[in-house]
């Protein structure tokens, strides 16, 4: 059976570690420095803790993590890669642009490390139920096919590095940003005094775009923090000639200021939940 290595055990990392995991499959982590609730994900998965340079050893090494720690995340598996004659391949699944992709990829110059670029598009893996979508690209995807005999649902592109990478920008732009918009428009309405003919509005003329974001946006909350690194990777994909990056920079201070209301008090939350007739505005936000 093989080992994989995952470095990340927040909510995407430790549902796949067990989809994994329950296919038969060894999933080997890190812990040292974690947080009790990275390690508590860590156990209920089943995961391995395992030293540092172990994780080299493994078949395949997966990093999904926030954007902002992608690069670093590198940075670890390139030092605990070093000398190694036959180490782990790197597959990074996290939500960044194709340039830092590029970037991410030269940490590894002159190693033995083969780089892939993947992403993952839909929500963590639940029993039943045969998602998400991992898309892989780069010169070695095909050696993505080994998480499919366990498992996985990949979809190996054409392309060279960042081909990946590129769809999961697109992807999110749409998806999240959208999320994003929904929220800052329906904040808007509640200044304005505007909230509740919005809200029947929506609910009358658009009733598809209404239920969505009745269920997205409350899902966002504990996710907010992660969203503003995300949405400045889609700028950075988009380049400063391309007007809609200016957007997506607008969307980054959408997604903070309601990561620090999450996290201290609240007001936007319940504001939101008054409009969408959530209960989630008293729940227990779970990072």
């Amino acid at each position: 059976m093989p080992d994989f290595a995952i470095i990340g055990a927040g909510a995407m990392g430790s549902a796949v570690a067990k989809r994994l995991i329950d296919h038969g499959a060894t999933v080997l982590t890190n812990l040292e420095g974690r947080s009790e609730l990275t390690i508590a994900r860590a156990k209920a998965a089943g995961m391995a803790p395992v030293g540092r340079e172990e994780l080299a050893k493994a078949e395949l090494i997966l990093s999904i993590v926030p954007p902002a720690e992608a690069i670093g995340v590198a940075e670890f598996v390139a030092d605990i890669s070093s000398g190694l004659s036959a180490p782990a391949p790197f597959l990074d699944l996290n939500a960044i642009a194709p340039k830092t992709m590029q970037t991410l990829a030269a940490r590894f110059g002159g190693s033995a490390v083969e780089v892939l670029d993947g992403a993952i598009i839909g929500g963590p893996p639940v029993a039943g139920k045969s998602g998400p979508t991992l898309y892989v690209s780069g010169d070695g995807a095909a050696r993505s096919r080994l998480l499919e005999d366990y498992g996985l649902r990949v979809r190996r592109l054409d392309g060279r590095l960042g081909a990946a990478s590129a769809l999961k920008m697109c992807y999110a732009g749409i998806n999240k940003g959208f999320v994003g918009l929904g929220a800052a428009m329906l904040l808007a309405a509640s200044r304005s005094g505007a909230a509740e003919s919005l809200k029947a509005e929506l609910a009358e003329s658009l009733p598809d775009l209404d239920r969505k974001l009745s269920k997205s946006i409350p899902d966002m909350y504990p996710k907010a923090y992660r969203w503003v690194a995300e949405m400045q990777e889609i700028a950075d994909f988009l380049g400063e000639d391309d007007p809609g990056a200016t957007i997506f920079r607008g969307m980054a201070g959408v997604f903070s200021r309601l990561a620090d209301d999450v996290e201290d008090g609240r007001v936007l939350v319940r504001q939101l939940d008054e409009i969408l007739g959530s209960e989630s505005a008293g729940a227990m936000v779970m990072p």
